[in-house]
């Protein structure tokens, strides 16, 4: 195990080194010119190359992309071209209410959805089976951008029952701003169930005609022991998959949720960073989540040799 881990971390050297350079030609290279961002198409030749030596933008590519690669490895980018403050400060700050407002409805809907998803598979081919099916597939076809709007104005604007917007809102510790976090969490929560469910389903009925299952029901072991003993375990793997590998996304927290309820997390700055020309942050953002996407997929292969002892890590 501990032999295969150093290899994958060793495989990671080339694949970041591949991402970086591939951000630093999009953003550096084939970019649109940051200074002439902040200081507009008429600022003086003096201007721009006062800024671009504040900025490092003077030195050759290669000496640019040289402090890049430093910047990866201590994971300080320096500071945002537009605010000048910190990017850790920002990141961090942000992280804190994309996390607020992602992770509980993840961890809800992960618990629920299963739970759904094996009821359903243990009344399958049922009167109940294909009324949750359809259902499901009427959620997944309803607009992300649907489950925002009617239920804001239902249950925020209309009804009162939660904050329209945290705009304003300025202390983010968990007691104080948790209930701008409700409305979305519930959201979230929902607009999951229908493509969750319709997975977590199919994985499921996939693992019920296994010749194992057949066994143990030869066994005399009940549906519900086969199904909860059983198949829960097996059906873990994609399960892993499919969870695992979306962890790194919730730093990112949901764009929309974040720009309709006013919530100033990463995805925001995510946003007003490509708007104001950004680049350091946009830079930074994008190897965190290549250096997240990589760990997090090497985690999921450990985690497979965990549940399932028939997987060799080679």
């Amino acid at each position: 195990m501990l032999a295969y881990i150093a290899r994958r971390l060793l495989y990671l050297i080339p694949t970041l080194f591949g991402v970086a350079v591939l951000v630093f030609v999009l953003f550096s290279v084939a970019g649109e010119d940051p200074v002439r961002i902040l200081l507009g198409d008429h600022a003086s030749p003096e201007a721009i190359a006062l800024q671009q030596a504040k900025w490092g933008l003077d030195k050759p590519l290669l000496a640019q992309f040289g402090d890049f690669l430093v910047q990866i490895v201590t994971f300080d980018y320096g500071n945002s071209y537009a605010s000048g403050e910190p990017l850790s400060k920002m990141f961090s700050d942000g992280a804190v209410v994309s996390l607020s407002l992602t992770l509980p409805p993840f961890l809800m809907s992960l618990c629920i959805n299963i739970l759904l998803a094996m009821l359903i598979a243990y009344y399958r081919n049922s009167w109940f089976d294909r009324f949750a099916t359809a259902i499901a597939v009427m959620a997944m076809s309803v607009s992300y951008l649907v489950y925002i709007i009617s239920l804001q104005y239902l249950l925020a604007f209309k009804l009162d029952l939660f904050p329209v917007t945290a705009a304003g809102a300025t202390d983010w510790s968990f007691g104080s701003s948790h209930y701008y976090f409700v409305l979305p969490w519930l959201i979230m929560v929902l607009a999951a169930m229908g493509p969750d469910v319709r997975i977590y389903r199919t994985v499921f009925l996939d693992e019920i005609d296994a010749d194992y299952v057949r066994t143990a029901r030869a066994k005399g072991a009940s549906e519900r022991t086969v199904l909860f003993k059983h198949v829960l375990k097996n059906a873990l793997i994609p399960i892993i998959t499919y969870t695992v590998v979306a962890i790194p996304f919730l730093v990112l927290g949901a764009f929309l949720m974040e720009r309709f309820f006013g919530l100033p997390g990463v995805g925001d700055l995510l946003i007003k960073s490509i708007n104001n020309g950004d680049y350091p942050v946009l830079k930074g953002l994008t190897m965190y989540i290549a250096v997240g996407y990589s760990l997090f997929n090497l985690l999921s292969d450990i985690l497979y040799a965990f549940v399932d002892p028939r997987v060799k890590l080679d």
